[in-house]
């Protein structure tokens, strides 16, 4: 579903000068938490030239079995609204459970009692919501035992339950992919293409076996050539630390638009 087009990045204050120095920005991403009465000057005048800005939450916890906090409902919406976005995301992962909080997204198992449990926590956001809601699927480390669906019928099926959008990073599907010794394009394949809103991409690192997303590394060359292959309308670097030189950077989103649309 093409509400967003061409090349983003995510919004971050020490990086502010270079994006708002981009000639083409498509759209940028801001993470929903930070966001409070005002946005900070530079965002605001990204929004104020028409540069879609996406709030991006992390802390809502869809995935956990206590329902959404009202309180963090309530600062999702108001998020949206002082960016005046065309939309909105978050992840299907849970972040607390009994008052605890893991300061991480944590991976849900595939079952079918998980799914009614994002089903449940989606549809109260979306019910304080003027604009689409969009999910992400995260990368995760480990594996829950016993699942019951591969995770193509687990996103399709909340998918299709809430009305949601998909948020598909590129890099967490790699991620996965490394981690549970399986081919990444597999799943591409396997995704609904047309629930998707847009794509992230960001670069990562192998330690002791694994793969972490850290969005602090160049992005790798798998991720370029899953771009080449799905060809996304609107595709988004983030980048959350570690930042290289402007030219550097800007070499990196030129290297994404060409894989996506070269």
């Amino acid at each position: 579903m093409s509400i967003l087009r061409g090349l983003g990045i995510g919004w971050r204050p020490e990086i502010a000068g270079f994006i708002a120095g981009l000639e083409t920005l498509g759209f940028t991403e801001v993470i929903a938490e930070s966001i409070h009465r005002e946005l900070p000057p530079p965002l605001a005048a990204l929004r104020d030239k028409g540069v879609p800005v996406i709030p991006h939450g992390v802390k809502l916890s869809l995935g956990g079995a206590d329902p959404v906090d009202p309180d963090r409902v309530e600062h999702f919406a108001n998020a949206a609204a002082v960016t005046r976005a065309p939309l909105v995301s978050e992840h299907i992962a849970f972040v607390r459970a009994a008052g605890m909080e893991a300061g991480h997204l944590l991976p849900l198992p595939r079952t079918r009692e998980a799914v009614d449990a994002v089903v449940a926590n989606v549809t109260t956001v979306q019910s304080t919501l003027d604009v689409p809601l969009a999910l992400e699927p995260i990368a995760a480390l480990v594996e829950w035992p016993d699942d019951e669906l591969t995770e193509a019928q687990f996103l399709t099926e909340i998918l299709d339950r809430t009305g949601a959008l998909l948020l598909l990073d590129i890099a967490n599907v790699y991620a996965n992919a490394l981690n549970r010794n399986e081919d990444p394009h597999a799943l591409l394949h396997a995704i609904p293409w047309d629930r998707v809103a847009y794509v992230h991409v960001a670069g990562g690192e192998m330690v002791d076996g694994l793969y972490h997303d850290t969005h602090v590394h160049p992005v790798p060359d798998e991720a370029y050539k899953m771009l080449r292959e799905t060809r996304p309308t609107a595709v988004m670097l983030e980048r959350d630390g570690r930042y290289p030189p402007a030219g550097q950077l800007r070499a990196e989103l030129d290297a994404i638009a060409e894989a996506a649309w070269g």
